[in-house]
């Protein structure tokens, strides 16, 4: 069985191709939009994911030595996400599968960030540590659905740090050499300074910290300092509640995806709390890390073996679509999928 998955739901236009068999990941090919200036302006990211998706295609079809007619079904993020670029992909999804005769699969973005990380990982029931640009929660798997024990009552993880590099100065490019511009100055870091640690029973709020980092740069304080305290205030924060969730499931794998994941530093913390309570420890690897089309195409691919399509005709967007919302029906109360 193959299925071919498309990625557009903030700056990334991607396209995967997954197969049943090994190695399972036959393609992920993503471009990704950075602005010249300021954030992402759904607009610009639109039009940037409509000017490339064709060439993404067609080099994903190509790296796999495959044709649109050897596919089984086409998987697409429906949400959650940016309306202007979630409809890009919605569009040309079902545009391929009404074309091509193709059954069409709707998939939730976040699912995607875990079942991404459970193939790479081998893990069957972990508690997963979810971070990214637009989302921060604690994840574990229980009757039927991912169900969040904690989460950001705010801004996420992500955007935590990418605003805060945009108004110190420091971005865009935000990524620099594989690393974000925030640990690099962070690096360079010499002392830790009082920041707000705001955890709140289950859940972390992080506006309150980023205006308080904001404040200190613009009083003054070196700024390697202020990075520096910054991620290390917002990684123990995030760090805590996961810990909280693993004493309280009592589960024995630690799962770490999102674009966040990325950060080696949120790694070693992550990674030692896990290790501190004789739990496995996995980080999803950086190709999949960020938004990918390889993600979409493997989770569309366990929903199609269940029998989850929709009509092309119905399938529409859902900026707000929550992981918790979502029925998981390949993967049993033990966690594994089948």
């Amino acid at each position: 069985m193959l299925v071919l998955g498309i990625e557009s739901t903030a700056h990334t236009i991607g396209v995967g191709i997954a197969s049943d068999k090994p190695p399972f990941v036959l393609s992920n090919v993503y471009r990704r939009y950075v602005p010249s200036s300021g954030g992402i302006h759904p607009r610009e990211s639109s039009r940037f994911i409509a000017e490339n998706a064709y060439d993404v295609l067609v080099e994903a079809l190509a790296r796999a030595n495959l044709s649109i007619k050897d596919i089984d079904a086409i998987a697409v993020a429906l949400g959650p996400g940016l309306g202007p670029c979630l409809r890009i992909g919605a569009t040309l999804a079902r545009f391929l599968a009404l074309r091509y005769g193709k059954p069409l699969v709707p998939v939730n973005h976040a699912v995607a960030h875990i079942e991404i990380g459970m193939l790479t990982s081998g893990f069957r029931d972990p508690l997963v540590i979810y971070v990214s640009g637009g989302n921060t929660a604690i994840i574990a798997f229980l009757e039927g659905k991912y169900r969040v024990f904690g989460e950001t009552i705010d801004i996420s993880l992500g955007n935590l740090i990418d605003t805060f590099a945009r108004e110190a100065g420091l971005a865009p490019p935000y990524i620099v050499n594989g690393r974000h511009v925030v640990e690099l100055c962070a690096s360079r870091g010499e002392r830790l300074l009082s920041l707000p640690y705001s955890v709140k029973g289950q859940d972390v709020s992080y506006s309150g910290l980023l205006t308080a980092a904001l404040n200190m740069v613009r009083n003054g304080e070196r700024l390697e300092d202020v990075c520096l305290s910054l991620i290390e205030t917002a990684y123990s924060m995030i760090v805590e509640v996961a810990e909280r969730g693993l004493a309280h499931t009592r589960k024995k794998e630690v799962l770490l995806t999102g674009g966040v994941s990325a950060s080696p530093l949120l790694e070693s913390k992550a990674k030692l709390m896990a290790e501190s309570h004789e739990a496995l420890f996995h980080n999803v690897p950086r190709e999949y890390a960020g938004d990918n089309g390889a993600m979409i195409s493997w989770t569309g691919l366990l929903a199609y073996k269940h029998g989850v399509t929709i009509n092309p005709l119905d399938a529409r967007i859902e900026q707000r679509w929550r992981v918790d919302e979502v029925d998981i029906p390949w993967r049993n109360q033990a966690g594994r999928s089948s």
